[in-house]
C-alpha cells in the first residue's frame, strides 16, 4: 500500500454492512479512513475523487450505485483506477475479472485475493452453501450436474435497513419464507463457486431475531456420484479446512453445540467472523445433511470484508476480528 497506513474509503458506511465494517476499522492504528462531508456523499465526482486517493475503496451500495461508480471510476482521467476495490453488492459476484472474496475456497485462493484489484464480496447465504458444496463437488461426492437443495434461515438484519423496520415493529410474522420464485440474487455465486453446472435450488427464510444464520444442504443420493455416509462427508470437508482459522468443522454428528441436545441456535456466532460446518447422517437410511453457521453480517459481510483487508495489507487476517 502507498503509505505507513492503509488508507481506506466506504461509500455507504451508513448502511448496515458499512457500519459494521467501520466498526471494525475505526480504532485501528494501521487504518486511516478517508470520509465524504455529508453534503458531499451523493455527488458522484466526490466521491470518485475520494475513491482514487484511497489504497482500498469498499462499496456497500445498491448494485446500480456500484455500476455507476465503477463506471466513473475506471472512466476518469488515467483510465483504469489503481484503487483496490471491495463490492459489498452482488454488482460483480459472478462478473470477469473479479475475485471471489472467499479466503478459504481453495489453498491458492488468498494469492489471488492478494494481488487482485477487483474483489466481490460474499454474499451471507452463499458463503455458507459454497463453504459446504465446493469441497464436495471438488472431491466429486457431489456431481457438478446435480442440483442441490439449499435451505437457509437469516436474522433479519440480513435485509438491510428497509427489513430492520419491518421488524421493529409490532404483529411482524415470526418467521416467513421468501424467494419463492426461485431466483434469488444469492443463486449466480453459488452456482459458479460451488462448482456445479445446473443451478441449485435455494429457499431462504427470515426468522424474527437479528443476526445470525443456518445453512442446510442435504446430501442425498440423487446429488452424489456414489453412495455416501456422513462420516465420509465430514472427512472431506474436515481437510479442506485443516488448519483454518475462521472456518472449522466440528466432529461428526457433534451435539456439544446443541441446546438442550436438540436444537441448533441461528444467532450462536454473532459478532464472529467464525463459521461452523457440521454433518449429521442416518446411515441406515442413506441420510446426510450438512450444516453452516455464522453469522450473516459477520463471516456473512462485513467480517469477510475486513478479512480481505487484512489479507491486502499484510497484518495478521485476525486482526480486528472476533473468532468463537
Amino acid at each position: 500500500m502507498s503509505s505507513n497506513k492503509t488508507r481506506i474509503f466506504i461509500d455507504g458506511q451508513h448502511g448496515t454492512t458499512g457500519l459494521k465494517i467501520h466498526e471494525r476499522l475505526k480504532d485501528r492504528p494501521d487504518i486511516e479512513l478517508l470520509e465524504l462531508p455529508m453534503a458531499d456523499r451523493k455527488s458522484l465526482p466526490a466521491r470518485v475523487e475520494i475513491a482514487r486517493a484511497a489504497d482500498i475503496a469498499v462499496l456497500c451500495l445498491p448494485d446500480a450505485a456500484v455500476k455507476e461508480l465503477m463506471a466513473a471510476l475506471d472512466g476518469a482521467e488515467g483510465g483504469d483506477a489503481d484503487v483496490c476495490v471491495i463490492d459489498a453488492s452482488t454488482a460483480h459476484r459472478v462478473a470477469d475479472g473479479w475475485t471471489y472474496g472467499f479466503p478459504e475456497l481453495s489453498k491458492q485462493h488468498r494469492e489471488k485475493l492478494r494481488v487482485s484489484r477487483r474483489i466481490s464480496n460474499p454474499g451471507c447465504y452463499p458463503t455458507g452453501a459454497i463453504a459446504i458444496l465446493h469441497p464436495l463437488v471438488e472431491a466429486g461426492i457431489v456431481r457438478a450436474d446435480s442440483t442441490p437443495a439449499v435451505f437457509g434461515v437469516s436474522g433479519y438484519t440480513g435485509g438491510g435497513k428497509e427489513l430492520i423496520e419491518v421488524h421493529e415493529k409490532p404483529g411482524v410474522e415470526p418467521f416467513g419464507l421468501y424467494g419463492l420464485e426461485l431466483t434469488h440474487k444469492h443463486v449466480p455465486e453459488m452456482k459458479k463457486y460451488s462448482g456445479l453446472s445446473r443451478t441449485p435450488l435455494f429457499v431462504p427464510s427470515v426468522g424474527h431475531y437479528a443476526q445470525g444464520m443456518l445453512i442446510t444442504v442435504p446430501i442425498t443420493r440423487d446429488i452424489t456420484a456414489k453412495a455416501v455416509n456422513a462420516a465420509e462427508v465430514q472427512k472431506v470437508l474436515a481437510d479442506h479446512y485443516a488448519g483454518e482459522t475462521f472456518v472449522t468443522v466440528r466432529p461428526l454428528a457433534d451435539r456439544k453445540w446443541l441446546e438442550r441436545d436438540r436444537f441448533l441456535r441461528a444467532d450462536r456466532l454473532i459478532d464472529t467472523n467464525s463459521m461452523e460446518l457440521a454433518v449429521y447422517g442416518n446411515d441406515a437410511d442413506g441420510n446426510v445433511l450438512a450444516v453452516a453457521s455464522l453469522d450473516n453480517l459477520g463471516k456473512g459481510a462485513s467480517g469477510a470484508a475486513v478479512q480481505v483487508i487484512n489479507l491486502k495489507t499484510g497484518v495478521d487476517e485476525t486482526t480486528g476480528l472476533a473468532v468463537a
